[in-house]
C-alpha cells in the first residue's frame, strides 16, 4: 500500500469525481477534489493553520472545551454521542469562525450537524444508482418518488449554509481578500467541519466502547492517570508524553475500531505498471485500511482491544506499527488537519478516563447488558452499539469536573467580553 500510495503519490492521488460529491454537499472539501492546482491552493491554506507548529494556539479552547462536555456528560451520560458530537462542533466553531456556542441547539451547532449527514451517508461508493445513470440528478425533487432528489437538495442546501451562514459573521474578522480567496477560505473553514468533527466522534466513541468491554483496561488507565495528574486537576497537555497507557488506548481505538474501513478512494492520473500488473489512468484504487489494521501477523488476536500491544518497557513501542500511519490517509491525500485531531482526541480522553468511571450498561434486572462489538458500514463507521454506564469515580472527582467547567466558562465569559 505504501509503494502504491505514498512512493507513487504523483500519480495515485487524484479523485474519482462522482456525482455523488457535489449531491452530497462535499464539492467544497479538498478531500474529495480533484488532484491539480484548485486542490493544492485549498490545502496550502489550510496547513498554514493546522500544522504542527500553528495549533499551539487552539489548544486551550480544546482543552476548555473538553472541560464543559465533562459536566455535560455528567449531568447527561445517557446523551455520549450528542455530547462528543457537539464538543467538537463548538471547538470548530471557535477555531473556525470564533464564534462561540454553548449549547447543542444553538443555530450555528445544527447548521453543522445538518451538513455533516450529506457526506456521511451520500459518499458510500455504490449506494445511489446515480453513481451509474448519472442523468438521474436532473430529475426535479418535486417528481413523485424522487425521494434520493429530494435527499440531495436537502444535503446541497446544508453544505451552502455550513459553507456561508458562518462566515457571513466572521468575515470582519478575516481581512479582506479577493473573491477567489474568499471562496477557499470559506471552504478551508467549513472542511474543519467535514474533514474532522465525525471521525474524531467515531474514534472517541470507540475508546469509551473499549473501555466499557475491558474493565482492566480502565483500571490501568486510573492507576496512570493516578499517578501522573493526581485528584484534585485535571489531566493537560503537558501530560501528553507522560501518559503512556491513555496514548495506547486512543492508538488501539484507532486500530480495533476503523474510522474509514476502505479509506478515501485514490485514483491515477496516468497509465502505470505495478508489480507487473497494468494500471489504466483513471482507476479507483481502494486502501483496505480494516484489512492492516485487523492483519494477526502484525497485530496479535485483532479483533481484541489491548493497548499494550504497544508498549514496550513502559513507553510506546516504535516497532509496532503505528495506526495513525494509516487512518489518516496516504501520500500527498494524507490528513492535513491530523495533529489537531490527535490533540482533540487525546484532551478529550485522558479527562474523560480521569473522572468516570465506564462500565457496560445494566439491565432492569441489574445484570450487565450483553454488548456485541460491530460497526456501521458508512464511509465514515462508529462502532454499531456504544452503551455504556457513565458515572463519576467519586465525589471528588465530580468536584473537580464542576470546578474546572466553571473556571471555563468564566474565561470563555472574559475573552467574549472583552472582544
Amino acid at each position: 500500500m505504501y509503494e502504491l500510495l505514498d512512493k507513487r503519490t504523483a500519480n495515485t492521488s487524484d479523485r474519482v469525481q462522482t456525482p455523488m460529491i457535489e449531491l452530497s454537499g462535499s464539492s467544497l472539501n479538498l478531500g474529495f477534489m480533484p488532484y491539480g492546482q484548485w486542490w493544492r491552493r485549498h490545502r496550502r491554506y489550510f496547513w498554514q493553520h493546522f500544522r504542527p507548529e500553528a495549533i499551539g494556539p487552539y489548544r486551550q479552547t480544546q482543552q476548555s472545551a473538553a472541560h464543559m462536555f465533562l459536566q455535560k456528560l455528567c449531568d447527561n451520560p445517557s446523551d455520549l454521542r450528542k455530547l462528543i458530537h457537539f464538543n467538537f462542533i463548538k471547538v470548530a466553531l471557535k477555531v473556525g469562525y470564533d464564534i462561540d456556542v454553548d449549547d447543542g441547539d444553538d443555530e450555528y451547532a445544527k447548521i453543522a450537524k445538518e451538513a455533516l449527514e450529506g457526506p456521511v451517508e451520500g459518499l458510500v461508493p455504490g449506494k445511489f444508482l446515480v453513481e451509474f445513470f448519472p442523468s438521474l440528478r436532473h430529475i426535479p425533487p418535486w417528481f413523485p418518488g424522487a425521494t434520493s432528489q429530494r435527499l440531495w437538495a436537502k444535503w446541497q442546501a446544508a453544505g451552502e449554509r455550513l459553507k456561508n451562514v458562518p462566515f457571513s459573521r466572521a468575515k470582519a474578522k478575516l481581512g479582506h481578500h479577493t473573491s477567489e480567496e474568499e471562496e477557499i477560505v470559506k471552504d478551508v473553514v467549513a472542511i474543519a467541519f467535514e474533514g474532522g468533527t465525525d471521525t474524531v466522534l467515531s474514534a472517541t466513541l470507540s475508546v469509551f466502547s473499549g473501555v466499557s468491554l475491558h474493565p482492566e483496561v480502565l483500571r490501568k488507565a486510573h492507576a496512570e492517570l493516578d499517578a501522573v495528574v493526581g485528584p484534585h486537576r485535571l489531566p493537560d497537555f503537558n501530560d501528553w508524553d507522560s501518559l503512556v497507557y491513555v496514548n495506547a488506548i486512543i492508538k488501539e481505538a484507532l486500530r480495533w475500531h476503523t474510522v474509514t474501513p476502505l479509506g478515501v478512494p485514490h485514483a491515477t492520473t496516468n497509465d502505470d505498471d505495478f508489480r507487473g500488473y497494468f494500471i489504466p489512468a483513471e482507476t479507483m484504487i481502494l486502501p483496505n485500511v480494516w484489512a492492516c489494521m485487523h492483519d494477526p501477523d502484525v497485530y496479535e488476536d485483532p479483533d481484541v482491544f489491548r493497548p499494550e500491544r504497544f508498549i514496550r518497557d513502559g513507553k510506546l513501542d516504535s516497532t509496532v506499527q503505528d495506526p495513525a500511519a494509516f487512518v489518516f490517509g496516504f501520500g500527498c491525500r494524507i490528513c492535513p488537519g491530523r495533529y489537531f485531531a490527535e490533540a482533540a482526541l487525546f484532551i478529550n480522553v485522558a479527562c474523560a478516563l480521569h473522572v468516570f468511571d465506564i462500565t457496560q450498561p445494566l439491565g432492569e434486572d441489574g445484570q450487565p447488558i450483553e454488548i456485541k462489538p460491530g460497526h456501521t458500514d458508512s464511509l465514515i463507521s462508529y462502532p454499531e452499539d456504544c452503551r455504556c454506564m457513565i458515572k463519576p469515580r467519586s465525589a471528588a472527582a465530580e468536584t473537580v469536573i464542576r470546578s474546572h467547567a466553571t473556571a471555563a466558562r468564566q474565561a470563555l465569559n472574559e475573552r467574549t467580553s472583552g472582544r
